[in-house]
């Protein structure tokens, strides 16, 4: 009897082992139940607070970009939104007859020249700012930073109006200083000479303020000590700021070059409130051109230009990555 009754113990243990380990594994399953409940009612509240977003951006985001690539490769006109699906599909034909305008060339001539010429000198004239208000202000620096960057603020179209009275040939203030000292001045934004070069001018002293508190932000940012270090080293204040300052400051520059590159490339207020690209198209930019194109019923051409213009976008995006980046 007593063997017998040995025997049987370790089969009652073990059997209330079994029956512990079950009910573990049923309640970790129901926990698991749980917890993928609870991931899915957030992933459905999240879905439903992000689809106001989703439904905008759909609409009036990847709608209209996917529309106008589709428009560059039809012969879409004005008179064809009626009737949509009656444009026949033409393929490149639209980008051939783009690059056959010469007017088109004009506008990508006038582009590039903007943006060669007012992007480094807009970031030549933020970063002397920035340095003198870093180290040579030391007075009423408030001020000045507030000075520098309240054109960035104010409306383009308000700076654009001021500019052109400021250069009106009879009334202008530009031309009366001028007439102070003998100098009869010119026609400023009536003469092919001087109507792009007003608008570069214009564009760095309206910008220069962006640039200068992204590089003052990048200055404040270099250590102290290594400046120290270079100065014992017997560094002089023009190679402490080549060899220790702006090698630091290459996220900086980095930034403000994508930043206003992209920006000028689609320069349009300025040549579109002050000229509307004259005289004689020595003001129109491409984006100017694809929006005549636009208002002559040229869906297609406008389309086209479009594009062209993102492509320049993209391609300097990426020269600029290349060269500014930091070798690290």
């Amino acid at each position: 009897m007593t063997s017998m009754s040995t025997k049987t113990l370790p089969e009652r243990g073990g059997t209330h082992e079994q029956g512990t380990a079950g009910s573990e594994r049923s309640a970790g399953r129901r926990h698991s139940g749980l917890r993928s409940a609870a991931r899915g009612r957030q992933a459905r509240a999240a879905w439903a607070l992000a689809a106001p977003f989703l439904a905008l951006f759909l609409a009036f985001m990847l709608l209209p970009v996917v529309w106008s690539l589709l428009m560059g490769l039809t012969d879409t006109k004005s008179a064809d939104l009626r009737t949509p699906l009656n444009v026949s599909f033409v393929g490149l034909d639209n980008y051939v007859r783009l690059f056959e305008d010469p007017q088109f060339f004009t506008a990508l001539r006038n582009t590039a020249v903007f943006v060669l010429v007012a992007l480094p000198l807009t970031l030549a004239a933020g970063l002397a700012a920035a340095v003198a208000l870093d180290r040579g202000i030391r007075r009423f620096r408030a001020v000045f930073r507030v000075g520098f960057y309240l054109p960035v603020i104010t409306s383009i179209v308000a700076v654009a109006v001021v500019w052109k009275t400021l250069l009106e040939p009879r009334a202008g203030l530009a031309n009366l200083v001028l007439g102070w000292f003998g100098i009869d001045g010119p026609a400023w934004l009536a003469d092919t000479r001087f109507a792009l070069p007003v608008m570069i001018v214009m564009a760095v002293w309206r910008n220069l303020g962006t640039v200068m508190i992204i590089m003052l932000a990048g200055l404040q940012s270099v250590p102290q000590s290594l400046m120290e270090a270079a100065e014992l080293d017997g560094a002089g204040p023009w190679q402490r700021f080549w060899r220790v300052t702006f090698p630091l400051l290459r996220p900086a520059l980095l930034l403000t070059a994508v930043t206003t590159g992209i920006g000028y490339l689609q320069f349009f207020d300025e040549p579109f409130v002050m000229t509307d690209g004259g005289p004689l198209d020595s003001t129109l930019s491409a984006t100017l051109y694809a929006y005549k194109q636009f208002g002559n019923g040229n869906y297609e051409m406008a389309s086209a230009a479009g594009y062209v213009i993102f492509v320049l976008i993209v391609a300097l995006t990426v020269l600029q990555f290349r060269v500014l980046r930091d070798k690290d």
